[in-house]
Order: C-alpha cells, then structure tokens, then sequence
C-alpha cells in the first residue's frame, strides 16, 4: 500500500465511500471521479440514453466514471476485470505510465452504505447489499464511442443477467444462426455461436445429433447483451456500421443487425429526448 500511496492511487472502495452519487432520471446511479476529461453534459446525455425499462434492471449498479482503474498488483501478467482479491485503485489523474497499467474497466464489490447522494440525486440507498461498483477508466477511452460502448457493453451483460433473454430475440438471432448468417457482433458471441451450431450438437438417445441447450443459452445471452449495448450506442452518438468491425471474427451482416436492433428498440423504446434510426448509405 505504500507504492500505491506514494503514487497517488486511491483504493476504488475509499472513491466510493467518498464520492456522491447521482441518480439520472432514467434511474442509473453514476458518479465522476478525479480528472476524467468528461463534460458534465456529454456524460449526463450518455447515461441517460439507457432506456427507463433497461435502467430498472440496474438498481445494485453504480458506474463510476475514473481516469484510471487497476489493480494493486500491477506489472507483467493483465490483471483483467476482476482477479482473485487484488485491490482495485484509482488513479485520480492521467499519467502514460499508470495507463500503460490500467484496464477498460474493473467491477467492485461494494458493501452497504457505500456511496453518498444528495437530495433527489441521491445514490443506492445505505442499506442496500450485493452492490457493485463498476469503474470505468475514461482516459482510455480516446473518443465519445469507445466510451459509451464501453459502458453499455457493461449495461448490457448487467441487464441479460437480471432480466435474461427475451423468447422473440432468441428466436430471431437462433434462426439467423442456424441460417448461416455472416458474423457476430462480439468475439465471445462468435466463439459461443459457432460451438452452439457445430461444436454444440450431442447424439440424443435416438442416435440423431441434439443442441447443447447451455451451449445455445450462452450463446443468445452473448449475442442479446451485445444487441443491447449496441442499440444504446445508437442513441447516445452516431456511428458507421464499419466502426464494430474487429480482427478476431466477421462482422454480424448489415440486415441481420438492424433485425436485431429494431427488434430491441420495440421492446425497450428509447425515451423522448432521445431517436433511434437505422439509415442506409447508398454506394456510388
């Protein structure tokens, strides 16, 4: 604790006991931390794109928005979101040596009481327990994009795991799996589809090939989590198709996503201040 001391870090449990807590009026309870190099109103309108219905399913969640999070066992091997019991700290400044350190995100498990709010912004009520911290390091995060995916991606795993995965998405995006259509939209969808279609199949006790139904149910967890962090992207900032592309698997195709996307906007209908639209760019 001494290295992190005189490094200026401060334990993520001490941000939270230490920080208010506000509540958007979408329900989200949020807090900012430190020199995050957010505007107050950028942040405000991203967490507030978080549908009412979807926020409802966030109540033991508070994201905290930090320049840098990590754990106090730093160097050589990643950390990754959560390991063992290391601590996570906060860095409440930049610096290119912590970052090289730092991770997207850490999730905390924060104990009753933890949090302060004020008046109708308040935070998780005191006696609250189960609740979890999830702190977000801002400044990797170059640009309005990867940040507000980076926080619905989180939104999105919280919402599958209290509210599971609706039957009418399950049967969109298993039809269009069996169908052979191109991609997915996040690696671990990928990889979970492609054992789910091929690598899933066991032999019932009439010899004839049968889905693994866990193998299928991780699948369409992943794949509605990603389909929710995306349409939330789409409200909060505009973006171009290409912008989800990675390396490690093929983008879902165009059609098979907006089915995905307007199937989740009727289901979760963004507030008023907010629109969802899907345009198509004609090629020259």
């Amino acid at each position: 604790m001494a290295e992190s001391i005189q490094s200026g870090l401060v334990q993520a449990t001490q941000v939270a006991r230490e920080t208010v807590v506000r509540r958007a009026a979408n329900g989200v309870a949020f807090a900012a931390f430190g020199e995050t190099g957010l505007d107050d109103a950028d942040l405000v309108r991203m967490v507030q794109a978080v549908p009412t219905a979807v926020a409802a399913a966030l109540g033991r969640k508070t994201y905290y928005f930090v320049p840098l999070a990590l754990a106090e066992g730093r160097g050589g091997e990643s950390a990754g979101h959560r390991r063992g019991n290391e601590e996570t700290m906060i860095s409440p400044v930049y610096s290119a040596e912590l970052a090289e350190q730092a991770i997207c995100h850490r999730n905390v498990t924060l104990g009753a009481g933890t949090g302060k709010g004020t008046g109708k912004s308040a935070g998780a009520d005191a006696g609250d327990e189960g609740r979890e911290g999830v702190f977000i390091s801002t400044r990797l995060l170059s640009d309005r994009f990867s940040l507000a995916f980076e926080l619905f991606i989180n939104v999105g795993h919280a919402f599958v795991d209290e509210a599971g995965v609706p039957e009418s998405f399950s049967e969109l995006a298993w039809n269009q799996a069996v169908a052979d259509v191109r991609g997915e939209t996040s690696l671990d969808a990928w990889e979970s589809r492609a054992q789910a279609v091929g690598g899933g199949l066991m032999a019932g006790r009439d010899g004839r090939p049968r889905i693994d139904e866990k193998v299928k149910s991780d699948y369409l967890e992943a794949a509605f989590s990603d389909a929710v962090a995306i349409y939330l992207l789409s409200l909060a900032v505009d973006f171009d198709y290409s912008e989800l592309r990675e390396r490690e698997y093929p983008l879902l195709a165009p059609q098979a996503l907006a089915e995905r996307l307007r199937l989740v906007a009727r289901l979760f209908p963004p507030t008023p201040e907010y629109e969802f639209a899907i345009r198509y760019r004609r090629r020259a």
